[in-house]
């Protein structure tokens, strides 16, 4: 095994990404720097092309397409007379560069209504649960030393991604199965605390033992 010195050190990629959950479908594209002026105009293209594939605004404003109900300030209802109806909800990650003026108001002006994770939070954003599956896609068993074969290797995976996309579901069936790992657990004294491993349940009702003939085929 190599220790980390061993490697040659070489330039990094970062990972725009833009995420549905629920089709599972990725905009993504690995770039050498994620400043403000690479960022921006990549979210806008993408959003403006992901709003072409969206329902037209309906003339008539329908109760969850209105800024304040989504909007928890007092005068949220002001903003109703500013911006159309609200298209997509996006949820960017809680730093400075995706609070910037320029950047909300675009997306305000053409109905995209931006949620923040708290801080802290970035297990909560799905995209980066996305973006871990395509690394590890694109280079396990590997070590790269040219960027740009990093990148070129980063968007294989992921057109290969959005040949069969996966949707994402909270509490689907991998929540399911920490359920019933959790209820099988012992409670410790009748507290919310268990045991690494999980302790051997003992029947205590003759009903759930089977039935045993002797020799002679009478039951006992």
């Amino acid at each position: 095994m190599r220790q980390d010195h061993q490697y040659i050190r070489g330039k990094t990629a970062k990972f725009l990404t833009l995420f549905r959950p629920a089709t599972g479908e990725l905009h993504a594209e690995p770039v050498d720097t994620s400043a403000h002026a690479i960022l921006h105009p990549w979210l806008k293209k993408e959003l403006a092309t992901i709003l072409k594939q969206c329902p037209p605004a309906p003339e008539q404003v329908q109760e969850g397409c209105r800024w304040q109900d989504w909007d928890f300030y007092p005068s949220a209802d002001q903003l109703d007379r500013f911006f159309p109806p609200i298209r997509v909800l996006l949820i960017l990650d809680n730093l400075m560069g995706h609070r910037s003026h320029d950047l909300v108001q675009w997306c305000a002006e053409h109905g995209i209504c931006l949620f923040y994770t708290p801080n802290a939070g970035s297990w909560l954003n799905m995209a980066e649960s996305v973006q871990r599956i395509i690394v590890r896609r694109a280079l396990e068993g590997h070590h790269i030393y040219d960027v740009e074969i990093l990148k070129d290797w980063l968007r294989e995976a992921i057109a290969g991604w959005n040949r069969h996309p996966t949707p994402f579901l909270w509490g689907g069936k991998r929540h399911a199965r920490r359920d019933r790992a959790y209820a099988r657990r012992h409670r410790l004294g009748g507290s919310g605390a268990t045991p690494l491993y999980v302790l051997p349940q003992r029947i205590r009702s003759v009903r759930f033992y089977k039935h045993v003939a002797n020799i002679d085929g009478v039951g006992k």
